[in-house]
């Protein structure tokens, strides 16, 4: 950013978009979704197996584990795909955020507190670099979110067809 854009900006520095955009990029959960498909998975497997850990014996105190094994592991990946969805839903709720902000042609800021809410419009430059970064950036991301969503719903659909057949 060039000086005469800090100049003139009102807004304090951690709540200007461009910076909430690198922090969230830099954190350690809302990072994941800007790794490669193996960093952005791996967490997601390790969230699905640790979460079935919770809801197997759940699923094996409703259905015997001896005797109805299938619907025991039906049950218990359900329920781990339910938390599963759970942490994606943060990770694409903090990323829809980041992209509203830099998309916006204003800037909400606090100065001091909750009640002193002020409102900057954005220049011409500091527009269309936010939007290039959304576009380029934020979008794909996004975008590899909801592909992710429909992959959690088609396996939500298969395990609820494969319920109906056992």
């Amino acid at each position: 950013m060039r000086e005469t854009s800090k100049a003139s900006c009102p807004v304090p520095t951690e709540q200007q978009p461009l910076v909430e955009y690198e922090e969230l990029k830099e954190s350690w959960f809302f990072g994941w979704a800007v790794r490669d498909w193996r960093g952005y998975l791996t967490p997601m497997v390790w969230i699905f197996l640790s979460s079935l850990l919770v809801t197997g014996p759940v699923a094996a105190a409703s259905f015997p584990l001896a005797k109805y094994p299938l619907k025991c592991f039906l049950c218990g990946a359900v329920g781990a795909g339910f938390f599963l969805g759970l942490v994606l839903l943060q990770l694409y709720l903090g990323w829809r955020y980041i992209s509203a902000r830099l998309s916006s042609p204003t800037i909400d800021y606090e100065e001091s507190g909750w009640y002193d809410g002020q409102s900057w419009s954005k220049n011409e430059e500091m527009l269309a670099r936010d939007r290039l970064i959304v576009a380029h950036q934020v979008r794909p991301i996004l975008r590899r979110q909801e592909r992710t969503f429909a992959a959690i719903a088609l396996f939500f659909l298969a395990v609820g067809i494969a319920w109906n057949f056992i």
